[in-house]
């Protein structure tokens, strides 16, 4: 009886055509009478009665029935099994020939199977759904005929057939990260132009590929959508889910108990340093491992200050000497860069703190090493003036910090910074305001103080900056059509996406440190983390402020009051929306400006892309156009001194979390003495927090000589091709490659 059974059911599916119907019911699940006519693509006038008898046949062996409300049929599960079975019968000699090289790099026979299993487990696709879609990219792949496969390919098929199917949920799940081999090789050629090493360009591939993981898998598709589109800009994507962007250092940690004590990093123990020699040795390990954990800039703000007890009953000779090799060590091995807050005298709320010196042991306190603290301050400057009378020293940079009105010893070290600003390479803080008392500066222009926990020490050291999000100002401009209201609500909308993007990165690192990925921050001293990880600052700040103000009332900012105070109605509603969306986050998010001029060019090129050149407004030049960035001001506007002093003075104000007004040096022969003099205008008129001074450099590798302002040949050996030229973009030098 089973057997005569069994073979009426084979009999049923004898004619190719009742197999397709079941297969296609497979496939796509429940179909009309109609629709199953018009996709096997039979006439209803002249096939109407040949199609009626082969469905009846198929109900009438159970394998397929019909549903009298929505009067579709549907493939039984004894019909699935018969489908099933027939494309293994059909498929069985080719796939036994299959061959896939997979992503483990090993050559297996291809299993279905394999494709339903990786459904399952990399997007939670049902089981069922997983089988039907490994079944199709199975019959795809059978019909290219082709006896190797690779895992991309077989993936790219499946992806198809999700697309196809409406699931573009699971499609996204299963996407494949990386980039064509075009690229990596575009890559290669990008990087040596830039005189980059190996080590360069193995970063920075992995970097793209984590960039494209974030943007994917754990970013809210409309967050990734505006950083695509250019709405915003998540700045160092590549390493968003891994590490904070800035990190500041307490060197009186290393200096009380060594290197890494209790650390589970599997690496030797630094004892608590003896000299300042070192010390300075000590230090250096803290940055090279803390590298690491962080993706841009690590500080070492009162550095002068920590370290006064080991220069004790040390000649200014042996001081410098110690200084050039901790500058030099820095320069030539740290993978990030590096800030060096320099005091001038010791900090009233420091004079009184326990002082460390050799062997961690506790030696009085800070306020008895005053003159000590001066020595280094000066051994610094004159190192590093020393050092770019050669080649320009970018890295460390130095942040000379005037916590007073300058008078006597400290207009002497202020007078050998000057000589230093004259090649704009010293960072001044501006801490006479009240509200500057207690703050650290990185040299991007990361601003930490305390208004968090309203204690110096948990605010503004032993915690950093997750990172930042750049708002496209000019994009809300021309998305508003010139309406204010609409204006005003595309900042809103750009914003709130841009702190969310901040907010899941915050939560993001703090499971990273969960899981023991950060072991060097993460390390406990006295119980505590040496990371205080929630105190840390998340900011959002902005490019193209005066391009958008000049596209909403016709002038730039420095033009009109009336544009001024347009400007300032902007940023003021961006800094209040930013205070109030951390309050209810419980994080500290602040308003600032950008560092990061890929954001400047990136966001203006891809605005000219949509709205063309006739409507967008930028900086630069047409073949390298960018949007107003790190100053409120263009760096360039003809305006007096005095009025931009004025602007940026009000603007950091409002925009706390990160600021740094560049003055430009317009003259080549403005003297240390000029620019001092304009020092103490700034900070007797003026509450500008954060400055540098700024011109292009020039280096001759030839005569191994600095030379101020972009020349075409060396004055001294009168070579053009020796010539290296450097420019301040944002906030830090950087090398001009064309």
């Amino acid at each position: 009886m089973k057997r005569r059974l069994g073979a009426k059911i084979l009999r049923a599916v004898a004619s190719p055509l009742r197999l397709n119907i079941l297969r296609m019911l497979y496939d796509r699940g429940s179909l009309s009478y109609t629709e199953i006519m018009n996709n096997l693509k039979l006439s209803p006038s002249r096939d109407a009665g040949r199609f009626a008898y082969h469905l009846k046949t198929l109900i009438n062996m159970n394998l397929i029935a019909s549903d009298p409300n929505s009067r579709k049929y549907r493939i039984t599960g004894l019909g699935r099994s018969l489908v099933e079975f027939a494309d293994d019968i059909e498929n069985s000699m080719y796939r036994e020939q299959m061959l896939v090289r997979t992503s483990r790099l090993a050559i297996e026979r291809f299993d279905r199977n394999k494709i339903a299993e990786s459904l399952v487990r990399e997007a939670s696709v049902p089981a069922d759904l997983a089988q039907t879609v490994a079944r199709e990219a199975e019959r795809r792949l059978l019909k290219l005929g082709t006896k190797y496969l690779t895992a991309p390919l077989i993936r790219e098929f499946v992806n198809a057939i999700l697309i196809e199917r409406g699931l573009e949920e699971y499609r996204h799940k299963m996407t494949r990260l990386g980039f064509p081999v075009y690229d990596v090789t575009l890559l290669m050629k990008e990087m040596s132009g830039k005189s980059a090493n190996v080590e360069d360009i193995q970063m920075t591939a992995g970097r793209r590929v984590m960039g494209e993981y974030t943007l994917l898998n754990v970013l809210p598709r409309k967050v990734a959508d505006a950083h695509i589109s250019g709405e915003i800009h998540i700045a160092n994507l590549g390493s968003w889910i891994l590490k904070p962007s800035v990190f500041m250092h307490d060197a009186r940690v290393f200096i009380q108990y060594g290197l890494l004590p209790g650390s589970p990093l599997k690496i030797s123990v630094a004892g608590r340093p003896k000299s300042l020699r070192s010390a300075f040795s000590l230090l250096i390990n803290a940055l090279q491992l803390a590298a690491s954990e962080i993706s841009l800039e690590q500080v070492f703000d009162f550095i002068n200050v920590f370290l006064a007890p080991f220069a004790k009953d040390m000649s200014p000779e042996d001081i410098k000497e110690e200084i050039s090799l901790f500058l030099a060590s820095i320069n030539l091995t740290m993978p990030t860069e590096v800030s060096l807050g320099l005091e001038i005298d010791i900090p009233p709320f420091l004079a009184e703190h326990k002082a460390f010196g050799c062997g961690g042991r506790e030696v009085g306190v800070y306020g008895d090493f005053a003159d000590e603290s001066s020595l280094l301050a000066s051994a610094f400057l004159e190192c590093l003036k020393e050092s770019t009378e050669e080649k320009p020293l970018l890295n460390p940079a130095i942040i000379v910090k005037i916590r007073d009105s300058i008078r006597g010893e400290d207009e002497e070290i202020l007078r050998l910074a000057h000589e230093l600003a004259i090649t704009g390479l010293p960072y001044f803080a501006n801490l006479l305001p009240k509200s500057q008392r207690y703050t650290s500066y990185a040299a991007i222009g990361t601003r930490l103080v305390t208004d968090w926990k309203e204690d110096w020490e948990i605010d503004t050291i032993r915690t950093g900056c997750m990172d930042q999000v750049i708002v496209n100002i000019p994009r809300a401009a021309y998305e508003s059509a010139k309406d204010e209201d609409r204006f005003f609500e595309k900042i809103r909308e750009f914003a709130e996406k841009g702190l969310e993007a901040l907010r899941i990165k915050h939560q993001t690192i703090k499971s990273r440190a969960e899981e023991g990925l950060l072991p060097f921050l993460l390390q406990r001293k006295e119980g505590d983390y040496y990371f205080r990880i929630d105190n840390s600052l998340s900011i959002l700040s902005f490019v193209g402020l005066n391009e958008a103000v000049q596209f909403m009332t016709g002038e730039t900012i420095q033009e009109s009051s009336h544009a001024l105070s347009f400007a300032d109605k902007v940023i003021s509603f961006l800094a209040d929306h930013v205070e109030r969306y951390g309050r209810k986050a419980n994080m500290r998010f602040k308003l600032g400006l950008p560092y990061d001029f890929e954001a400047a060019t990136r966001l203006a090129q891809l605005d000219i892309e949509r709205y063309g050149l006739g409507t967008v407004l930028t900086q630069g030049e047409r073949e390298r156009p960018y949007y107003t960035n790190l100053n409120v001001v263009p760096h360039h506007a003809e305006i007096p001194l005095e009025e931009y002093l004025k602007i940026e003075s009000h603007m950091q104000k409002i925009i706390s979390g990160s600021h740094l007004a560049k003055i430009s040096l317009g003259s080549l022969e403005a003297s240390p003495e000029e620019l001092l003099s304009t020092t103490k205008n700034i900070i007797d008129q003026y509450h500008i927090g954060f400055y540098t001074y700024d011109q292009p450099l020039t280096y001759c590798s030839n005569c191994r000589r600095t030379w101020r302002g972009e020349l075409l040949k060396c004055p001294s050996c009168g070579s053009v091709n020796t010539l290296m030229r450097f420019e301040r973009e944002t906030a830090r030098y950087r090398f001009k490659t064309a």
